[in-house]
């Protein structure tokens, strides 16, 4: 006989609050991570935040609307979301012409 036991960390509860991302897990562990690891979260409103789905048998959360996911894996594991891609700077480029050779007096 054998038995199969699934170690998957699992979701059943979800809270975020100003500070933090809170789940707890099926077996009794709550864990938390920063707030700032996920920039959609930090920058999220109060309401968005709360609008959550806990995906299949709760191996993570999906915020619809912030287009955000974190797994409970990623949170027992420290993976924190990956930075916003920001939009690069133009670089301002100083052209120097050449100094024009003086004449031998």
């Amino acid at each position: 006989m054998s038995i199969v036991v699934n170690d998957t960390p699992r979701i059943v509860e979800m809270k975020v609050t100003d500070e933090s991302i809170i789940a707890c897990l099926t077996d009794g562990r709550m864990i938390s991570v920063p707030l700032a690891w996920s920039w959609r979260l930090s920058e999220a409103t109060p309401e968005q935040r709360s609008h959550f789905e806990i995906m299949g048998s709760g191996q993570g959360v999906h915020w619809p609307d912030l287009d955000e996911d974190i797994s409970a894996t990623g949170m027992l594991y420290g993976i924190p979301a990956r930075p916003r891609q920001r939009a690069a700077k133009p670089r301002r480029v100083e052209i120097t012409a050449p100094m024009p050779a003086m004449a031998a007096a």
